[in-house]
């Protein structure tokens, strides 16, 4: 395949998954400054700084409310993150890479960009963020369905994937950052009913809750929730699953043009640093520095994925 077409079906499904996990991240954002009575800017600031965009924000708002950090992640074209942005340059890129995707797969794309270009023409109200965030995600669903019902399983499939998950991963470990950030009021809350249902909150927005209680209804604190958000193989946005789902994808790659990249072993290593790991040896190393390792070394991999199979030569 070409470098080219391999880095636009990349690209096409990083930004679609980018998009449905920033409505995710805002979502979050907007659950927790509900439960806080007080200093709500706080909470989306650290939405802000989570979703990597605080410089850009900062050249255009000098505080942290809630209606310009929505309008700035959802509809803001200067924000080359915003939702609206992302969704055009995944339509741009399936438009490049049309004749590798089935007629399907392209179709749920464009209705994609149609419907969210029409839901964010106007500035989201409050009373309507969260059904406009429902379709957001529900959007995204559509094409990754469009992709698994009707995409052969070959090299196509496969950087379309890499994609996905790469992406996941790091919108996964940011969401769970805002958890870190400055989620609590004090430290005294740890442990506490206030910092259980802000963990509570965190697993909503990744859609894991239902999730978690059928696995461990009684465990509702911190480590636990911690612990299958990073460590379980089962839920499809852990970084563990993740993870090994690059290395499967990568794989796969490896098979069909026997050839094995720096990528390759890049992705193991990322894998191994979570397989077996015990969750309290992470918060004893530090939740957020572990965070912060991983989201640099998951982008680090990206990139060099993008130089192993030549995206822009």
């Amino acid at each position: 395949m070409l470098g080219k077409t391999a880095g636009g079906l990349f690209w096409m499904f990083r930004n679609l998954e980018r998009s449905e996990n920033t409505a995710r991240l805002v979502e979050a954002g907007f659950r927790i400054a509900l439960t806080r009575s007080t200093d709500s800017e706080t909470e989306w600031k650290s939405v802000v700084t989570t979703a990597a965009v605080k410089d850009g924000y900062m050249q255009k708002y000098d505080t942290f409310n809630g209606p310009n950090v929505v309008d700035y992640l959802l509809r803001d074209k200067d924000n080359p993150s915003s939702v609206i942005s992302v969704i055009e340059s995944a339509r741009t890129n399936a438009r490049l890479v049309r004749t590798a995707l089935t007629t399907e797969v392209w179709e749920a794309v464009n209705d994609n960009w149609m419907t969210v270009k029409d839901l964010l023409k106007r500035p989201v109200r409050e009373t309507e963020l969260p059904a406009v965030l429902a379709t957001i995600r529900q959007q995204s669903a559509l094409v990754r369905g469009a992709l698994h019902g009707t995409m052969l399983r070959n090299d196509i499939y496969d950087f379309a994937r890499i994609g996905t998950f790469l992406e996941r991963a790091d919108n996964t470990a940011r969401i769970v950052d805002v958890k870190y950030y400055t989620l609590l009021p004090s430290a005294s809350f740890v442990g506490s009913s206030l910092d259980n249902v802000q963990w509570e909150t965190i697993l909503r927005s990744v859609s894991a809750h239902r999730a978690f209680r059928w696995l461990d209804e009684s465990e509702m604190t911190s480590a636990a929730i911690a612990d299958f958000l990073i460590l379980d193989r089962r839920l499809p946005r852990s970084l563990l699953f993740c993870t090994s789902q690059l290395v499967s994808n990568l794989g796969f790659l490896e098979e069909d043009y026997g050839q094995r990249h720096t990528c390759h072993d890049m992705a193991d290593d990322l894998r191994a640093r979570l397989k077996g790991r015990d969750i309290n040896a992470i918060f004893e190393f530090g939740l957020h520095q572990f965070l912060l390792d991983f989201i640099r070394d998951n982008n680090a991999l990206g990139t060099q994925i993008e130089a192993d199979y030549r995206f822009y030569s």
